[in-house]
């Protein structure tokens, strides 16, 4: 591997304060030897189709928190709107189908947005997720889950940070595709399908930036550290 990751994912938990480990994303060509794939049952499809391993591709992101596994397209084939954002299905495959349909009947979405989302551009034979800390690959992206201050902290150390809306899945394909930081406030799709609490966001980073933006982030820690004091000095007066 090119990068240690273990030290990376480390200092990433440490200068972040992070609840949630980082999470490594590996987009393959074929099939990853030596990984074991996601193990769950596929239920019965719907009368279009749909069906997957879990409800959404998102939701990978909470169990890579455990463990590193493999999925294909199938395993994410449930939710046509990540199936679209990671280069699984194109458009005109997806858009019949019923999850697409209730997105436009509530007006969450217009079709007119919906060619503008960012997608991964090859289709993937593989997708792997896990703890960063353990990847025996070398990632595309690392994806955070971040609270309101970890975001600021991360606002600070990349200026211009890309701050995106729904669907949450489309922050992956901006750091793999076009090779750029972005968090996103989240989207009602992922939030229920995933479970994540009220105060999570995430953030995708390109892993070839990893290593700037962690120095960055250590940089201003010190200048952070220095104006909290300074502001709980202060605010002893009115006390």
């Amino acid at each position: 591997m090119s990068h240690d990751w273990n030290d990376l994912a480390g200092r990433l938990s440490a200068s972040l304060a992070l609840s949630a480990p980082p999470i490594a994303i590996s987009f393959r060509r074929g099939p990853v030897g030596g990984i074991a794939p996601f193990d769950a049952p596929m239920p019965e499809p719907l009368p279009d189709g749909r069906t997957g391993r879990v409800p959404a591709g998102c939701v990978f992101w909470m169990h890579a928190a455990e463990s590193t596994f493999g999925t294909v397209a199938e395993d994410h084939g449930n939710c046509s709107v990540g199936s679209l954002t990671h280069g699984f299905k194109t458009l005109d495959e997806v858009a019949g189908n019923s999850d697409v349909a209730a997105l436009l009947d509530t007006g969450w979405v217009t079709m007119d947005v919906v060619p503008q989302i960012p997608v991964v551009t090859e289709k993937p034979g593989a997708v792997v997720y896990g703890p960063l800390a353990q990847t025996p690959i070398d990632p595309d992206v690392v994806l955070l889950r971040l609270n309101a201050k970890q975001l600021m902290v991360v606002s600070d150390a990349v200026p211009g940070l890309r701050i995106e809306g729904k669907p949450q899945c489309h922050i992956v394909a901006i750091a793999k595709e076009q090779g750029e930081i972005a968090a996103s406030v989240g989207c009602a799709l992922s939030r229920v399908r995933t479970g994540m609490a009220a105060t999570e966001m995430t953030c995708a980073i390109p892993a070839s930036k990893v290593d700037e933006v962690i120095a960055a982030i250590e940089r201003n820690a010190v200048a952070d550290a220095a104006v909290a004091k300074y502001a709980a000095d202060d605010a002893v007066r009115f006390a």
